[in-house]
C-alpha cells in the first residue's frame, strides 16, 4: 500500500464488501491514525440460489434464432444492492458536511459498484481506493494495511 498515506483526522474509512461494511473514523491524526468504528451495516442473509429462483433460466427469440438466457445470480444482485445502499449512505454523509475525506477499501468487484453510485462530491474527497477486501480483518490489522508503520 502506499506509504504515502495520511488519513486525517476525524477522516472516514469505508471498509466492506457485498455483505459487510465497516465506518471508521481516525480519532488520532495522519501520522498516528487511531481508526474507531464509527457504524457496522451487515446485509440481510440471502438464501441459496436454488431457494430463491427455481425456474429454469428463460429463452429469447428473434430473427429466427434461439438464445438462452442466463440465470440469474441473486447472491451477486443482493451485493450489488447492498454496494448501492452503503454508497447512498456516504452520499448522505457527504451531503451534510460529515464527510471529510474517505478512504475506501473493497474487493474488486464491490468497489466497482461503489463507484457508479458514489456522488461527484464524494469522488473529490476519496483520498484513495484499496482494492482488498479487509471486512473480516479486526481494526489494527486494517490501519497497518492502509498505513504501514504507523
Amino acid at each position: 500500500m502506499n506509504k504515502a498515506l495520511k488519513i486525517p483526522h476525524d477522516g472516514t474509512v469505508l471498509v466492506s464488501d457485498g455483505r459487510k461494511a465497516l465506518f471508521l473514523k481516525n480519532q488520532g491524526d495522519d501520522v498516528f491514525p487511531n481508526l474507531q468504528v464509527e457504524r457496522v451495516l451487515q446485509a440481510p442473509d440471502n438464501p441459496q440460489t436454488s431457494q430463491q429462483g427455481t425456474d429454469k433460466p428463460g429463452r429469447t427469440f428473434g430473427f429466427d434464432q434461439r438464445a438462452a438466457v442466463g440465470q440469474t445470480d441473486w447472491h451477486q444482485r443482493a451485493e450489488q444492492k447492498f454496494a448501492a445502499e452503503v454508497a447512498e449512505m456516504v452520499n448522505q454523509a457527504c451531503s451534510t458536511g460529515d464527510l471529510k475525506a474517505i478512504v475506501v477499501a473493497a474487493p474488486p468487484r464491490t468497489l466497482a459498484e461503489l463507484r457508479t453510485h458514489f456522488s461527484e462530491a464524494v469522488r473529490r474527497k476519496i483520498m484513495a481506493e484499496v482494492n482488498k477486501d479487509l471486512t473480516k480483518h479486526p481494526v489494527y490489522e486494517i490501519e497497518q494495511h492502509l498505513v504501514p508503520g504507523a
